[in-house]
């Protein structure tokens, strides 16, 4: 997930245009990113993600919070792209 926020076309977009017959994007990577799943009660910790202007937060809409269900993930950007 961490190409939603380190790269030029991220991975579900790309899927979407090979499912439509649409030619691929440039997937290149223009940033290092650190991913961190959301897991059950980590989404306790969403005000706080929100308000830090580093962090990307990416929620599913998950109605009902259990122990060891995936509720989301947060992106940061750690610096450019190393090559």
């Amino acid at each position: 997930h961490w190409t939603q926020n380190g790269c030029v076309i991220d991975q579900f977009e790309q899927h979407i245009r090979a499912v439509a017959g649409w030619p691929l994007g440039d997937g290149a990577r223009h940033s290092d990113v650190v991913m961190e799943n959301l897991i059950g009660d980590d989404l306790d910790r969403v005000p706080a993600l929100a308000a830090d202007p580093g962090a990307a937060l990416h929620l599913y809409g998950k109605a009902e919070v259990k122990p060891g269900r995936k509720m989301g993930h947060v992106n940061r950007i750690t610096g450019p792209a190393q090559r």
